[in-house]
């Protein structure tokens, strides 16, 4: 198993063009395997908390809510 390790200055190496790339991979939908999907998931999810302006427009692919912890 591969394991996926998102450490910032990777993050800010991807582009609008890359992360439009990631969000029609999701959308499409057509992996080979689950675990590609969820690969998938987790970069964007990262990259939307290092760099939010990068996913507004794909926000609804990460299904984020907010909710209280406490």
């Amino acid at each position: 198993m591969k394991t996926l390790h998102f450490s910032a200055p990777n993050l800010a190496k991807f582009t609008e063009t890359e992360v439009a790339e990631l969000a029609k991979r999701l959308e499409q939908d057509e992996y080979t395997d689950a675990f590609e999907g969820l690969n998938d998931w987790h970069l964007l999810r990262a990259i939307a908390f290092h760099r939010p302006e990068m996913v507004e427009p794909y926000l609804y692919l990460l299904d984020l809510e907010a909710y209280d912890e406490a």
